[in-house]
């Protein structure tokens, strides 16, 4: 099992010219990431792993909520009323319920477990999340921004839904391929820079070393059960930052089946403003798009939401500046 470059541009050159490597020590680390706790739109509550206090972006991932398991029988469930994006990638992820999609380009898609909800914002969208009536018992998933570079985050907004995505299986483990490429399968979601995504579950008592890119770097989100990751012990809920320079990882499940996401990509050059939903690169446009987003059409309307669009908090007394990669 290997980890390869997949990307839709044929030159693999420009997607060098976009890499960070040389910011990077090609060397790996093992840095637990602390998550906070946040309520999401009016009910759900999130543990947000990425950006945390010293790590702002792993590759182009630049964003992480995990939430759940959580037991919604008989309560409404996640309920995200409109809200916009500008400059990113959202990738919805559930191992347990279903989450409704809708956007202001006119997308409407139930997402189910396993299945890829990516909605590309480019130069604005709109969009509302809700659990479903009726909706299943349970409610458990990742939500995860994907950065994008200077030459794609103008284009028009996009919303891809994949609900068979390739497999790879070895003994022992099994991996649904989220984004990029693992083991010679590629997901067919669209990519902008070189990264990877993946659903892994690794079996009760298995050992091995899953051969990774030194020349990305990696973290590793736990979703359910007890995974040894490099001989760090992680619990559900759990992020682990691995760094770069590796050829392999170790992995080892501890007490029964465990499930976890690997997410990598080559180092992002870019420096970023990231505030509330937006990405860019200077105060002076995040401050157009909240501005856009209370007053003007350039987001459109989320057709079929029941309820007010999120009002944009105001803007820190400070010009937000641009950062890189770590804090």
């Amino acid at each position: 099992m290997s980890v390869r470059d997949t990307t839709p541009d044929p030159s693999a050159a420009a997607f060098r010219e976009r890499g960070g490597r040389e910011h990077v020590p090609g060397a790996p680390v093992r840095d637990l990431l602390s998550a906070r706790e946040f309520t999401l739109g009016d009910s759900s509550v999130v543990r947000r792993l990425l950006p945390t206090l010293g790590r702002r972006m792993v590759g182009a991932w630049a964003f992480v909520d995990h939430y759940g398991p959580d037991n919604i029988a008989d309560q409404p469930g996640m309920q995200v009323p409109p809200h916009p994006h500008i400059g990113l990638q959202t990738v919805s992820w559930l191992h347990a319920g279903e989450v409704l999609h809708r956007d202001s380009a006119g997308h409407v898609q139930t997402i189910r477990p396993r299945e890829l909800g990516l909605m590309t914002s480019g130069r604005g969208i709109s969009h509302s999340e809700q659990s479903p009536v009726p909706h299943p018992r349970l409610l458990h998933g990742a939500q995860l921004w994907v950065a994008l570079p200077d030459s794609a985050r103008h284009a028009a907004p996009a919303f891809e839904h994949h609900a068979q995505l390739p497999q790879v299986g070895v003994p022992g483990l099994d991996a649904t391929v989220i984004l990029g490429e693992l083991d010679g399968a590629a997901s067919p979601g669209t990519v902008h820079s070189p990264l990877m995504g993946a659903d892994l579950t690794l079996h009760q008592g298995t050992e091995l070393r899953l051969p990774v890119e030194p020349d990305f770097e990696y973290a590793v989100l736990t979703m359910s059960g007890t995974t040894e990751v490099d001989g760090v012990r992680l619990d559900p809920g759990s992020m682990l930052y691995l760094g770069t320079g590796r050829r392999d990882l170790p992995l080892r499940a501890v007490d029964g089946e465990s499930q976890f996401l690997l997410l990598g990509g080559e180092p992002f050059a870019e420096k970023l403003v990231m505030w509330w939903n937006f990405v860019g690169r200077t105060h002076d446009e995040i401050a157009t798009a909240r501005q856009d987003w209370a007053t003007g059409d350039r987001f459109g309307h989320v057709l079929g939401y029941e309820g007010a669009s999120t009002p944009a908090p105001a803007l820190p007394t400070h010009p937000l500046q641009p950062r890189g990669r770590e804090r």
